[in-house]
């Protein structure tokens, strides 16, 4: 049975990733269109197992299974339907199709609380910059400054909203209720270690932290032809010697990693020296203390650089989200889930961002990774195998019985 579900999982993510904005590639921003046919094809299958299914005003599809009573409280279980540009079949949409699997296994049986699944509409950042917005929606901090934040066309994430026929001034309506327990995400790792280790689950005991800015360095375009070395401002060179400083103290810091992963030269012309350059940076480390020092060296060297080649810089801070511990007691059940399930029982801390961490500032939460072979991901050959996809279904199957079972949610 578990094989045959997670055959059906792992064939289903690979259907969704058809539903992209790019032929031959898969990319799925907020709320853009292929998002519609996501929400079309999981939807049958989501009421078929029993769920009652709908949208919310932040664009995040919710499936309801409800309990046995009517009063009883409620587990949510999701991840993201998103992708970063260019992705892979897995990372954020298995955790959401694995868990209307999990529904599926119940057979019909109700239980002594509500599971609700989540596809939250976005995580990446990748459309408007800043990440989370679909869970920031469900645990009530989506605000009126980021529902006004635009991205390149112009269109604001309220546009975004408005465009895909919701409505922004009901995204309160989307907040969780007070009889929530807690929040599970099951994902790939994103990463090597369960790989080399050769294990196909592990335990998240905490979430590093990351912050996002954008930096953008602005100098004078001019000829490339005509104007001597010496009376250039390229803010691209100047970008490019920044980002060299960003590289080498990720590499003398332990445990950090610093990455530019965006720049846009202007005008763009081969012929033209750039006279803006504009980038994106991401710093991350398990020590908030060690991230925040390491940003502020990285925008005191932007503004040295800046200075000594003429040039202007600024910075716009998109994202500082402090490291985050899961729930001892949920990592106490998924510890005897996954014994139970007949799994060694590996603790890890993630490198990635995730849901988990909005949801964690709302109600106890917990993560379950599923190996990635060779550690790829956010790359079109990410995969899994079907197997492991089995051993998480098995370890949530186990979680949910033990629930049930006690009768209580520990705290």
């Amino acid at each position: 049975m578990l094989t045959t579900k997670a055959r059906d999982v792992v064939r289903c993510c690979r259907l969704l990733a058809n539903y992209s904005e790019e032929p031959g590639f898969t990319t799925r921003t907020f709320l853009s269109p292929p998002m519609r046919n996501v929400h079309a094809h999981l939807t049958p299958w989501m009421e078929a197992s029993g769920m009652t299914v709908g949208v919310d005003h932040a664009g995040n599809l919710r499936g309801v299974y409800a309990a046995s009573s009517p009063a009883a409280p409620r587990l949510f279980i999701g991840s993201h339907l998103d992708t970063v540009t260019h992705a892979g079949a897995f990372d954020g949409v298995i955790g959401v199709v694995l868990a209307v699997a999990l529904i599926d296994l119940l057979g019909g049986q109700r239980l002594p609380f509500t599971i609700e699944v989540v596809g939250f509409s976005e995580e990446e950042g990748v459309r408007f910059g800043v990440p989370f917005i679909g869970s920031r929606a469900l645990t009530g901090s989506l605000d009126e400054d980021l529902l006004g934040r635009r991205d390149a066309e112009g269109r604001s994430v309220a546009d975004a909203i408005h465009d895909y026929g919701l409505d922004p001034s009901c995204v309160g309506q989307a907040r969780a209720n007070g009889d929530a327990l807690g929040y599970v995400e099951f994902h790939i790792e994103q990463g090597p270690v369960l790989d080399n280790l050769g294990l196909p689950l592990g335990i998240v005991d905490a979430i590093v932290g990351q912050s996002r800015l954008a930096v953008a360095f602005s100098g004078a375009a001019n000829h490339a032809g005509t104007t001597p070395m010496n009376a250039r401002r390229d803010a691209l060179a100047g970008a490019a010697e920044w980002i060299g400083a960003v590289e080498g103290l990720a590499r003398d810091t332990p445990g950090l990693v610093g990455t530019v992963g965006q720049i846009r030269a202007l005008p763009g012309a081969v012929n033209v020296i750039p006279g803006i350059c504009e980038t994106g940076l991401d710093v991350r480390h398990a020590d908030d203390a060690v991230r925040s020092a390491a940003v502020a060296s990285l925008v005191e060297r932007a503004r040295a650089i800046a200075s000594r080649r003429g040039l202007d810089v600024q910075w716009d801070v998109r994202l500082e989200q402090p490291s985050t511990a899961m729930s001892p007691p949920l990592i106490a059940m998924l510890e005897r889930a996954v014994a139970h399930s007949g799994f060694p029982v590996h603790h890890m801390s993630s490198g990635a961002g995730h849901d988990a961490m909005i949801m964690a500032g709302r109600m106890p939460a917990a993560m379950l990774f599923v190996r990635s072979p060779g550690g790829l991901s956010h790359h079109p050959d990410e995969t899994v195998v079907e197997d492991d996809v089995a051993a998480a279904l098995g370890a949530g199957r186990q979680f949910l019985e033990e629930v049930a079972r006690s009768g209580r949610w520990p705290t």
